[in-house]
């Protein structure tokens, strides 16, 4: 029997995913391996009855510079139960499987991780190697080298929020925009520097205070008084969904916007638009200050997640699924694989990334550093102490919209 190769994909879709598993099918059947897709991600492994299908060179050649994934995918987190009592054992000896790739991000590799203890505790001979991937760039990968699918995700997000910049500018208004990132803000920073976006919101902004709706607020009237005073009536502000996923439930229920609450008592944050959720607390504000200013929500995310990978991206996880093989031949597992601007494959192991609890923790926007520095300082549009005296004609007390007050810079 021949030796074989497992590859799943976790968690949500990302452009790149058919290339990485496209390539990986290349690259081992040119080395006599059998290749096997497994449908439904993490779930595969601890059921008796997987889907999987064997993938051959006329498949891979057909749909890895595609967007989406031919692997089906989910969410599936298995439970230490699970492990014990309901991983597929005969999946791998049954059909030869030398090796397990997985494709995910950092939940995708945090299981990972916990399946590489596993195989080493039970002494199973098998390897297992992960791909980083996720559009919100939030995996520790060395050198701020990017993960897989961010760039493309970029891209068309970029070219989304340019043609509501211009129909802002056009109809002389405001586009509220959030932008996928749950933990991390590179997503929508990325967005809004490509597009000259005069606010951006992110987590990471708050490292000195709280984070409050307050906040996320009185920054985005800053950008808007700033532009009055400019002589700007339009523009976009980008908010990251993880600055409304960090705020407490007390204070989103203090706006009095309309939600349903979970048994906890806990806002429902992932039923709903936060692009709405933004637009609906900010007209609340704007009719108190008496402003009439005319927004509109606008949400990016799902619609940039199975879009073609841009040549980037397409070389990238050639190179990344290249690399899986080349760590394989190494003998090299419990590791994910790492392919810098240098074009060399090397590993990252799991345990090392891990923090106290087992998982793999996200990679945040480094704040002070020069992309988050020339950003803020060069191209966002917010009131200062010299823009006091004509913020006055639009609010009652202009300090309080004051762009490094607000963050406690």
């Amino acid at each position: 029997m021949k030796d074989a190769i497992i590859i799943l994909c976790g968690g949500g879709p990302a452009p790149g995913m058919n290339t990485v598993v496209c390539s990986v099918t290349k690259t081992f059947l040119s080395h006599g391996f059998r290749v096997i897709g497994l449908h439904g991600g993490y779930s595969g492994l601890f059921s008796k009855e997987p889907e999987t299908e064997d993938l051959d060179f006329a498949k891979a050649d057909a749909y890895f510079n595609r967007g989406g994934s031919y692997l089906r995918m989910s969410r599936f987190k298995p439970t230490d139960q699970d492990f014990e009592k309901n991983f597929n054992l005969d999946l791998f000896q049954g059909n030869n499987v030398k090796l397990l790739v997985t494709v995910g991000g950092d939940d995708t590799a945090s299981t990972a991780n916990r399946i590489a203890k596993f195989l080493e505790a039970k002494h199973y001979p098998i390897h297992n190697i992960h791909v980083p991937k996720t559009i919100d760039n939030d995996l520790p990968l060395p050198d701020n080298t990017p993960t897989f699918g961010f760039n493309s995700a970029k891209d068309e997000g970029a070219h989304l929020a340019r043609t509501a910049y211009e129909d802002a500018r056009t109809s002389g208004n405001w586009l509220l925009i959030s932008a996928m990132g749950r933990s991390a803000g590179h997503l929508a920073l990325g967005i809004g520097e490509a597009t000259h976006c005069p606010m951006t919101i992110i987590p990471e902004m708050f490292n000195k205070t709280e984070i409050t709706v307050e906040k996320i607020i009185n920054l985005t009237i800053s950008a808007i008084v700033k532009r009055k005073i400019l002589g700007i009536n339009y523009g976009t502000v980008v908010v990251a969904e993880g600055v409304f996923h960090d705020l407490a439930a007390e204070d989103i229920k203090a706006t009095g916007v309309s939600m349903t609450y979970d048994e906890h008592g806990h806002p429902e944050l992932g039923k709903i638009s936060k692009a709405v959720l933004f637009n609906d607390i900010l007209d609340k504000k704007f009719k108190e200050l008496g402003m009439k200013i005319k927004t509109r929500p606008m949400e990016i995310g799902y619609d940039v997640r199975c879009q073609d990978p841009i040549a980037y991206d397409l070389t990238y996880c050639s190179e990344l699924a290249m690399g899986v093989y080349e760590l394989y031949e190494k003998g090299e597992t419990g590791c994910m694989v790492f392919v810098g601007s240098d074009g060399e494959a090397r590993p990252l192991y799991l345990k090392d990334l891990q923090n106290a609890e087992g998982k793999i923790p996200p990679r945040r926007v480094a704040i002070d550093g020069g992309t988050a520095h020339n950003y803020y300082s060069y191209i966002c549009h917010y009131i200062t102490p010299a823009d006091y005296e004509a913020a006055k004609k639009y609010l009652p007390n202009p300090e309080a919209y004051d762009f490094k007050k607000i963050l406690g810079w």
